[in-house]
């Protein structure tokens, strides 16, 4: 398990760190991307869509009340927001296994709140708010 550390300190930085991050990405992943509201988790999110040439910056949005949002010519990107559901059973009837079986990467906002459900294989990136509103991001990979 290898981690990598940044630190940003404008949604500007964060979105062209996404982009980073995309060039790194295999065309199959599952990324969770954990913090607490407001760390920047759709904000980095705009920059890996980007990145991955799926779409531009202000066509990503948080999936809050769709739950999924899909980018790209036959779905390269899915962009995933876990945080309204409560339980496994309403997660499972979004159909995730299916999402997750796909030639694509995979976004997932509040993933750590349903353990089980997560595949073994995946990246973490975990945003921190700092207290002189930077941001430090920690991306992990996790082999399975």
């Amino acid at each position: 398990m290898s981690a990598r550390v940044w630190r940003t300190s404008s949604e500007e930085e964060t979105i062209a760190l996404g982009e980073t991050i995309a060039a790194e990405l295999p065309r199959r992943a599952v990324v969770m991307l954990i913090g607490e509201l407001g760390a920047g988790k759709t904000t980095i999110s705009k920059g890996i869509v980007r990145g991955l040439g799926a779409a531009e910056p202000e066509q990503v949005s948080s999936p809050t009340f769709t739950l999924i949002h899909e980018y790209g010519a036959g779905g390269k990107v899915y962009h995933i927001d876990l945080y309204r559901l409560e339980t496994e059973r309403e997660v499972a009837s979004l159909g995730l296994e299916e999402v997750l079986d796909r030639e694509a990467v995979v976004l997932i906002e509040w993933g750590e709140r349903f353990p089980a459900l997560m595949p073994a294989e995946r990246i973490e990136i975990r945003l921190e708010t700092q207290e002189d509103d930077t941001r430090v991001v920690t991306l992990t990979r996790h082999p399975g």
